[in-house]
């Protein structure tokens, strides 16, 4: 019998709970970790919400560490490098009905939800969270630390920068970048290149004030 691999799952948030859908066999769930006092007193779903302090008491669980969203993506960096994790302890979790190409190239913290496709040699950074349905195509790069939405096509020969978000319903044109902590709206379609710290949205996507 295959022995399973002690998980914690880092915040107690809509990303770490949709993540609980996509261990599989692999991991052995033993709770998430929150600082809101409330969530550790009150659980979730059933499920331990336990204090920081579980990483050092818990050393032998790999850690998932999935913060942020469109209001807190900008973050995420610091969120993630202030848990002072050891590299080897981040776990890639990646749903049994996701499928990844034999010759992409995977980073570290990783989730990979249900239906997401990463074909050919596409590269996906460290700390990346895809959401379901998402399909990412030939040559492309995701940056550290960002965020893609579900039901997103991003076709080839695409860069997106660290740290962005990719909304929900976009669709990514082949051959052009993405700058880093830039925000692509939900729906978008994305036909030329888009600036570092920019917000995008609609059909085509144009520049928005940031309001976030």
């Amino acid at each position: 019998m295959k022995v399973r691999r002690p998980l914690l799952i880092f915040p107690c948030n809509g990303n770490g709970l949709e993540a609980l859908d996509c261990l599989g066999e692999a991991w052995e769930f033993r709770g998430f970790v929150d600082d809101t006092a409330e969530k550790q007193r009150n659980g979730a779903f059933g499920h331990r919400v336990l204090p920081r302090s579980a990483l050092v008491d818990m050393a032998d669980a790999a850690v998932l560490a999935v913060p942020g969203g469109p209001a807190s993506y900008q973050a995420r960096r610091g969120v993630i490098e202030g848990l002072g994790i050891d590299p080897g302890r981040f776990a890639n979790v990646i749903h049994p009905a996701a499928r990844v190409a034999r010759i992409a190239q995977l980073g570290t913290n990783l989730l990979l939800m249900a239906g997401v496709v990463i074909t050919s040699n596409a590269v996906i950074g460290d700390h990346v969270c895809v959401l379901p349905n998402t399909v990412i195509h030939h040559d492309v790069t995701v940056g550290k630390f960002s965020l893609i939405g579900a039901n997103v096509a991003v076709a080839g020969n695409v860069t997106i920068g660290e740290n962005a978000y990719i909304g929900s319903g976009t669709n990514v044109r082949n051959g052009i970048r993405i700058g880093e902590r830039t925000l692509v709206g939900l729906g978008s379609n994305v036909t030329r290149a888009v600036p570092p710290d920019s917000v995008v949205a609609g059909n085509p996507a144009r520049p928005l004030l940031r309001t976030i």
